[in-house]
């Protein structure tokens, strides 16, 4: 059973001002999630976030400026992941 993975609509805003491979990349990371849920080890420095529950990040883009997307398991059984952050480290809420 895949996960539903919703994205908050002020980072739906915000996507659309990333650079193009960046947002390829995270399409891909989300698409990825709903397949093989939250744990993306396959992704560069992807952890779980400390304090935040079941709140996980990932870099989808290296070097300077450094993009993250941050998402949250909001519900377990029926498997619902919510992407809230995607943008630059600089300015991620970790």
């Amino acid at each position: 059973m895949n996960w539903k993975v919703t994205i908050k609509r002020s980072i739906l805003k915000e996507i659309k001002k990333l650079p193009i491979d960046v947002a390829d990349k995270m399409g891909a990371l989300v698409r990825e999630i709903e397949s093989f849920g939250p744990l993306r080890y396959n992704w560069k420095n992807f952890s779980k976030l400390k304090g935040r529950g079941d709140c996980y990040h990932c870099h989808i883009k290296s070097g300077r400026p450094t993009f993250v997307v941050c998402w949250e398991v909001t519900d377990k059984e029926i498997r619902i992941i919510e992407v809230y952050y995607a943008g630059t480290h600089e300015n991620a809420p970790y």
